[in-house]
């Protein structure tokens, strides 16, 4: 629900605060953002260059969450617990956040993204969650230090943005693929496979205002039937690149391998 996230948004254009009104939000000075009838607010402030994930694509995404196969990511992020503003950059469906608001019964959860099919599913997937459109490249349309935890789940990473919306002694949970990663499907059909310089180039948008604290690599093996896996391909970019027919058909073991990164932010002199 939109309603208690609000204290923490601010106006894309001017930055002051806003408050509902009806079916829109609005600034003091007069600007106002519409809420779609699906419940999250377009704070875009603009044409976006890009619409992120297709109704396709979510879809696969949301049956494949609500099977359980990722489940492991969504508890480890939930050993960590929040009072205040739980922020999920680039939230998808919402079922990262849904689960760690599930564990933290006093946090207020706002799902970021630039998908309006995701944000439609984002907005319904917690009492206490919100969803609003926006840009995660562009300055984020949240109050400073407002966010207790940031949450980043296969997601880009504005670290500038980031570091500025979360609280001094808040902490940023960055989920990236490990490159064992789905590896046995990516052998077998050519996806898309893990930059070798993932890990690189994710310190590389962080280091200047964040300071690692830990980092696990969780592996995951999972027994998927023909269908999941189509699933599971399909919410991936390589469901542009895959032939349906050249899809096994019979079950076959696949490696989820992430790793999961705590931040902490850095002191700015």
């Amino acid at each position: 629900m939109i309603d208690g996230a609000i204290p923490y948004l601010r106006c894309p254009v001017c930055r002051e605060p806003l408050t509902r009104q009806e079916r829109a939000l609005r600034c003091p000075r007069g600007h106002s953002f519409d809420m779609a009838k699906q419940g999250y607010a377009d704070l875009s402030a603009g044409r976006l260059p890009h619409t992120g994930d297709s109704a396709e694509m979510v879809a696969d995404r949301a049956a494949f969450l609500a099977a359980g196969h990722y489940r492991f990511i969504a508890d480890a992020l939930a050993e960590h617990r929040a009072d205040g503003l739980v922020l999920d950059a680039g939230t998808g469906t919402g079922d990262y956040l849904a689960r760690f608001l599930d564990g933290s019964p006093d946090a207020i959860g706002l799902g970021l993204d630039v998908s309006k099919p995701a944000l439609r599913r984002a907005a319904r997937s917690h009492e206490r969650a919100a969803a609003v459109l926006a840009d995660l490249w562009r300055p984020l349309p949240v109050a400073d230090g407002s966010a207790a935890v940031i949450l980043d789940v296969f997601a880009p990473r504005n670290g500038r943005e980031f570091h500025r919306v979360l609280r001094p002694d808040g902490v940023l949970l960055v989920v990236t693929p490990a490159a064992d990663h789905l590896a046995e499907l990516i052998a077998a059909h050519g996806l898309i496979s893990v930059d070798p310089d993932k890990a690189e180039r994710v310190g590389a948008s962080l280091g200047a205002h964040f300071t690692l604290e830990s980092s696990a690599v969780l592996r995951h093996p999972m027994r998927l039937a023909a269908p999941q896996v189509r699933t599971l391909i399909g919410m991936t970019p390589s469901a542009r690149h895959v032939r349906v027919a050249e899809l096994p058909a019979a079950e076959v073991t696949v490696t989820a391998a992430v790793e999961v990164a705590v931040y902490r932010p850095a002191v700015h002199r």
